[in-house]
């Protein structure tokens, strides 16, 4: 017997995991126990309300957890993750260099303070 694509006890396990929550976790989570989890996690269907209840105690959507996929997750990991975006251990490239930011800030900032001086000596 092959499985179903649409196992959603499997859906289940492999969303529990990725949120790295154990079967007791859940379990905890939704007022059971974790052999209630096993089972439920073995079974292709379960009824609706059960699922809002696990889609609540996992913190995603039952729409979520019917139409998860393995491949759609690697495939986003796979399309997203690119090495080229980490720069000395951030995920995030940086254009301009902030220290050179942070000189211009502070020239403009005496440069303001230094046409205030004028100004009150203007004044007097």
């Amino acid at each position: 017997m092959t499985p179903t694509k649409n196992h959603i006890g499997r859906k289940i396990s492999r969303i529990r995991e990725l949120r790295d929550m154990k079967q007791e976790a859940l379990a905890q989570a939704m007022g059971t126990n974790q052999q209630a989890i096993s089972i439920m996690e073995n079974s292709e269907t379960i009824d609706d309300e059960k699922l809002i209840e696990v889609a609540k105690a996992l913190g995603v959507t039952p729409e979520a957890i019917k139409n998860f996929s393995e491949e759609a997750v690697l495939n986003i990991i796979g399309n997203t993750y690119n090495d080229s975006n980490i720069v000395h251990g951030s995920a995030f490239n940086c254009n301009f260099n902030p220290l050179d930011k942070l000189i211009e800030a502070y020239e403009e900032n005496k440069k303001l303070y230094e046409r205030l001086l004028e100004a009150e000596r203007n004044k007097k």
